[in-house]
């Protein structure tokens, strides 16, 4: 009812003035500008251009105008306009590289966008930001990137997962052209699913976001791809000591700038060899080679009408294999399909965007359990996923809302620690409908929003309420904060015992959760949802220090109100006698329920400064955090609890053209948790029934654990630096060569200790590496 009330207001407003939009191109490729400002000349009006290029100039008065289009390292556009009273004009402008490179401007739509909206925990990035770091293996990627945002931590080279401000990897949403991807990280750690030549943003919500995102509790990760070339066919392969990558782009049917639709086609693959190069390569790592292999496939093809609007189809496939002897051999398999849209009224001011996507994803571990042999686990989920949003302009104001629709099921088995087989299959259904408003009054931003999430197969509905403030106090200072209630049906599975935690399984909300909370002062609260639920409160603020160098400061906290697990303290059947409160035999429930539902907090500060000027740039990100647990019998710190986080980022472009690039980036850590080893013993498993002799029959190696995570490992940090230099062929031919080392210094970072045999593996030693890539 809010979002139609609303709707109707804004819509009443704009059909009394003028509204000029449009779209902004690149001229050599067709590919849509984002992020750059469009303006009309002798006037105060202008707006930029949004992921897709499009942009939007609302409450004119009739008359003639000349919309400019212009950007950082772009010559400006220019397009007359006559616009009749209320009516709505569209334009294309088409904007070159320029040809003198403008260093010292530093005015930019981000720069705009960051005083009328309120930005709160967001990192916007492009490939462009993402190639200033180090390249690792001889080429960018994604992975290495988001370690260095505020708020991430990551769990090493290998194995590493994302943990984004106390939230877990299945509490963070990723969405690829909106379609939902479960796990985009290969097991090295290193890289990413994603090719970043393709990528056109990635927008990082580490909290705070608002009412149109929802279904995870803690983050968002929001992946879009560019289109294809729309002017020639044009590619890139390359090859480095790691694996190989080929890229194919080009035009079905060519864009023109005197009008006309067009339509475009991409096709991304890339393999890794490091399982065989690093053998001769990397001998003195492994003799028998980094035990790591992936491949990813992606395609899309993108057709465009001449008003703008667009439609395409994408398909993927991801694949990951690792085998770490004596520990575990791990394969998952990620494949998926979609489209989305774009869709602009003729004689409409609404943007309206929509997606509909299928995605599958399965995983299975080979373990070796040190106490008992092989254990097997395996998961798998698949579903669809579709939603439709609208975008109501109005000024600076600006309405959103829309519907979402999920679908999916899950497989999923795994033994505990106490060697009970916990098993599900299960369909669930998700419906979402959800209404934001960015209001910008003098120098205050405001953007309320409300999320309606219906969890079908829980029966539940969650109001989801969502604020962001923003007060500019001058051009240069701006005060924001964010806050908002959060709930989620998925969960992982994993066992805070393992020597390294390697495995997350995905399970829908069970229904079958214990009664009650056990409190920490032992008193116990009713459990009336199923859902795990989180609320964020972000302050902070943003100062331009110079127009070259500006720092960001925030401080989270997260209350995890209701986080569901497995039980690890479950020793019992939940059936008769153990259950039975007239029995002898009656033991508590927290020692026989599959699940536990816990509590807990992550709090903390972010502090970011960036500097960058011509050919230099520099960032400096320092966080401090802490993450607890409560889960009815004790208060622990999870795995990803890292107190410091320090990460410091170096680019520097010089020569003649600036043809030659060196990058560096250097991050230190404190010591995560782990659970220590306080002894051993002989364990019988009375497998043939309670008639087994025990005084004689041998039993196997058990381990007494101690205090859960109760131990810090050692600090960790590293350097990591790359040099490269481009070779311009001809206009459309550039080669590039890099030359790459990980830990330069070769620091003995931990990986994990054999519990048996008490010996210590370490993550990546130096990995000096090179690359060469032709983009044509």
């Amino acid at each position: 009812m809010l979002a139609i009330v609303f709707a109707s207001s804004t819509l009443t407003v704009l059909a009394q003035s003028g509204n000029i939009r449009g779209f902004v191109y690149n001229k050599k490729s067709g590919e849509p500008i984002m992020y750059t400002n469009v303006i009309l000349k002798g006037t105060t009006f202008g707006a930029p251009t949004n992921d897709n290029g499009y942009f939007t100039i609302t409450r004119l008065a009739e008359g003639s105008y000349t919309v400019m289009a212009t950007g950082l390292g772009y010559d400006t556009a220019y397009a007359k306009v006559e616009l009749r009273k209320n009516g709505i004009e569209s334009v294309k402008l088409y904007i070159e590289e320029a040809s003198v490179n403008l260093g010292g401007v530093t005015i930019s739509a981000d720069r705009i966008e960051s005083q009328t909206t309120v930005k709160m925990s967001v990192t916007k990035l492009t490939p462009k930001e993402i190639s200033k770091m180090p390249s690792i293996g001889g080429e960018p990627d994604l992975a290495q990137y988001l370690q260095v945002l505020p708020g991430v931590v990551f769990t090493g080279d290998q194995g590493g997962q994302l943990y984004i401000r106390g939230g877990s990897p299945i509490q963070n949403k990723v969405l690829l052209d909106g379609m939902i991807i479960y796990n985009p990280f290969h097991s090295i750690g290193l890289f990413s699913v994603f090719d970043t030549d393709i990528m056109k943003s990635a927008d990082v919500y580490t909290g705070g976001y608002g009412a149109e995102y929802g279904g995870r509790i803690s983050s968002i990760m929001d992946i879009s791809t560019r289109d294809g070339n729309k002017k020639r066919l044009a590619g890139k392969i390359s090859s480095t000591t790691f694996g190989a990558k080929a890229l194919l782009e080009g035009p079905l049917k060519k864009s023109s700038t005197d009008g006309g639709g067009s339509s475009s086609f991409l096709f991304s693959a890339k393999s890794s060899y490091i399982d065989r190069t690093s053998k001769e390569l990397y001998s003195y790592v492994n003799d028998e080679g980094l035990p790591f292999e992936w491949r990813d496939l992606y395609g899309k093809v993108s057709l465009n009408a001449d008003n703008g609007s667009k439609i395409n189809f994408f398909g993927f496939n991801f694949t990951d294999g690792v085998n770490y002897p004596d520990l575990a051999a791990i394969q998952w398999n990620s494949v998926g399909f979609g489209s989305n849209f774009v869709l602009i009224p003729a004689r409409s001011q609404l943007l309206m965007e929509g997606v509909f996507a299928y995605s599958k994803y399965e995983t299975s571990i080979d373990e070796s359990d040190l106490t008992s042999g092989i254990t097997d686990r395996r998961s798998a989920i698949n579903g669809f996923n579709m939603g439709m949003n609208f975008t109501s302009f109005n000024g600076a104001n600006e309405a959103k809302y829309g519907f979402e629709i999920n679908g999916f099921k899950t497989d999923f088995s795994f033994v505990n620690a106490s060697k009970n087989l916990i098993e599900q299959v299960e369909n669930t259904t998700e419906i979402a409908g959800y209404f934001t408003y960015t209001i910008n009054k003098g120098k205050f931003v405001f953007e309320p929003g409300l999320r309606l999430h219906y969890f079908a197969s829980l029966s539940e509905l969650s109001p989801e309420p969502r604020l962001g403030v923003k007060f500019n106090a001058t051009d240069r200072f701006r005060i924001k904060a964010a806050s908002g209630i959060y709930a989620q049906n998925l969960m992982s599975a994993s066992s805070d015992r393992d020597v390294v935690n390697l495995f997350y399984g995905f399970l829908s909300g069970p229904t079958n959760l214990p009664d009650n909370i056990v409190n920490e002062d032992g008193s116990t609260t009713s459990i009336d949802s199923r859902l795990q639920k989180a609320r964020h409160l972000i302050v902070g603020f943003e100062y331009d220090i110079t127009p070259n160098l500006n720092v960001n400061v925030e401080g989270y906290f997260k209350r995890f109100n209701q986080v569901t697990n497995l039980n690890r303290n479950k020793a019992f059947k939940d059936e008769a006698p153990y259950n039975d409160e007239n029995s002898d035999d009656f033991v508590p429930e927290v020692l026989r329920s599959d699940y536990v539902v816990e509590t807990g907090d992550a709090y903390g500060v972010d502090i970011v400064f960036k500097y960058e000027k011509k050919q230099i740039s520099l960032w400096a990100v320092y966080s401090l955090g802490k993450v607890t647990r409560w889960d009815g019998v004790q208060t622990y710190a999870p795995i990803f609890d890292r107190r410091h986080n320090i990460n410091l980022v170096g680019t520097y472009a010089f020569g003649e053209d600036r043809e030659w690039s060196f990058d560096t980036r250097w991050n230190f850590g404190s010591g995560f948790p782990f659970t220590q080893t306080a002894g051993f013993y002989e364990q019988s498993s009375f497998q043939n029934g309670l008639g087994v002799d025990y005084v004689s029959q041998n039993g196997e190696l058990g381990i007494k654990y101690g205090e859960l995570n109760g131990g810090r490992l050692p600090y960790y940090h590293r350097l990591d630096i790359s040099l490269k230099r481009k070779f311009t062929l001809s206009e459309n031919s550039i080669l590039e060569a890099t030359a790459s080392v990980t830990n330069v210094y070769d620091r003995k970072n931990i990986f994990y200790v054999n519990r048996t045999t008490n010996e210590r593996v370490d993550q990546l030693p130096i990995l000096p590496s090179i690359g060469i890539s032709l983009t044509f």
